[in-house]
């Protein structure tokens, strides 16, 4: 748990009142007169995240008013906190358990800091625990979404694919799941070909990132991240303005981690196996070329039309083994195209999956977590657009509209049919500050697909 939340209120502790704005006029016409001229005179009216201290009392403060937008608000709870002075704060009114799951959720991501490189001088205030609400729950979802924003923020330098197998490793040690890492030329001698292509030409040896947890007889899950720890285009250089965020490359693969800790820690009943193709795209004289034929895990040769769509290419290793063993789910997460975000904005995940069920849970999931992801067709016909004509497939469409759409395509060619599978091209970073959400690294869809899982292993 953060350090945001005490245990107990003491003698200086402040109490907040949320208010709607639609109940705002009949909550201010009971109050004291004097307490009407102070709100009044501060022009509060309860918009969602405004905030107003109350003076008076022994401390110089009677209490704090917070406008919110309803029981299931999360991110006016983010915005209220983040403006509150430092102090310990209390409800007047203790909430029902779901509001009070939101309300903490909210006041906990405004906490998020990456100070790793520098000291903040913000100390966030403290929020009296909420009896109702679940401890165990706001953990997970904190803890895994502050791993996710970390391993996104840090630069490249500090976040290869061996510092990336680290932060791995020590998940699995914190869970005692079965961990491996597959390296630089045994990729080769293992059969991961795809992946030692196109990490080969930097200095830091490409890495296959592997662990499993839980009892075997139990439904298969596996989460495969796309590692990408910083994105040069390869040969096809991206420009400077193109390579300017690219150490969250790696984006997919910290989402996954997040969410197998999250799965972990609620003790889920299932064989959870994540895997990470952990690669850096580098330029070098061994680097892969436009139009090499790649032969891939799964048998499928590869014609390279850009090497700037390297995600796609490492990730077709991981999921042939992925479905290897047959499993019940497979998810992807990768910083895939930006055809999706053209087509979605940067803060709406673009989902594709083969199973109309699955696609209505994460509808259904993410509206309810504000997680959302946003259903895009695996339109079958865009199929040719990634034939090639001296390989199986090419890594590029033949034209650049449907990006998004290909490259789905593309990834479903090393899927089983019978297998029920959902990808997910994120953004992975907040483009600038939102309550709750600070400009950087994001764990985007990370609590809808927990929600889904849950839902799904329920027994």
């Amino acid at each position: 748990m953060t350090d945001c939340f005490v245990v107990r209120a003491n003698a200086r502790t402040i109490m907040l009142t949320p208010l709607e704005a639609r109940h705002f006029d009949a909550w201010l016409k009971d109050r004291p007169d004097d307490v009407r001229a102070w709100v009044r005179a501060a022009d509060f009216s309860a918009t969602p995240g405004a905030v107003l201290l109350l003076p008076g009392g022994k401390h110089g403060v009677a209490g704090a008013l917070i406008g919110v937008t309803g029981d299931d608000d999360i991110w006016s709870w983010s915005a209220a906190s983040a403006k509150l002075p430092a102090g310990r704060y209390r409800l007047a009114r203790e909430p029902k358990a779901a509001t009070a799951d939101k309300l903490v959720l909210g006041w906990g991501l405004a906490a998020y800091q990456f100070t790793r490189y520098r000291d903040s001088s913000f100390i966030h205030p403290k929020l009296v625990w909420p009896r109702k609400a679940d401890r165990n729950a706001a953990d997970a979802v904190l803890g895994a979404t502050f791993l996710a924003r970390d391993l996104i923020n840090t630069p490249a330098s500090d976040m290869g694919p061996a510092e990336l197998a680290g932060a791995a490793r020590k998940l699995a040690r914190e869970f005692k799941a079965k961990f491996r890492v597959i390296v630089g030329d045994d990729l080769l001698k293992q059969n991961f070909p795809a992946i030692h292509a196109v990490g080969r030409a930097s200095s830091r040896a490409p890495r296959l990132i592997d662990f499993t947890w839980g009892r075997a007889r139990d439904p298969k899950l596996t989460l495969v991240g796309k590692g990408v720890c910083f994105d040069t285009g390869g040969l096809d250089l991206k420009p400077a303005s193109g390579m300017l965020r690219m150490k969250k490359d790696m984006g997919g693969a910290a989402i996954v981690l997040g969410l197998a800790r999250m799965v972990m820690m609620a003790g889920m009943r299932v064989r959870l196996r994540v895997l990470i193709p952990a690669v850096e795209n580098a330029v070098s004289s061994n680097a892969y070329r436009p139009l090499d034929v790649i032969t891939t895990r799964k048998g499928i040769k590869i014609e390279i039309g850009n090497t700037d769509a390297e995600g796609r290419v490492v990730l077709s290793d991981a999921l042939a083994l992925a479905v290897e063993e047959d499993p019940d789910l497979v998810l992807d997460f990768a910083t895939l195209t930006g055809a999706a975000r053209v087509a979605l904005g940067p803060s709406l995940p673009a989902m594709f999956t083969n199973q109309d069920k699955l696609a209505a849970a994460f509808a259904r999931h993410g509206a309810a977590t504000d997680d959302p992801v946003w259903r895009l067709p695996l339109w079958r016909p865009y199929r040719k657009l990634i034939e090639s004509t001296v390989a199986d497939i090419v890594n590029t469409g033949s034209m650049p509209l449907g990006g998004a759409i290909t490259a789905a395509l593309f990834l479903e060619a090393f899927v089983e049919d019978a297998i029920d599978w959902a990808h997910f091209d994120i953004m992975a970073w907040n483009l600038s500050s939102m309550p709750g959400r600070p400009e950087g690294g994001e764990a985007m869809a990370m609590r809808a697909a927990f929600a889904v899982l849950a839902e799904r292993y329920s027994g």
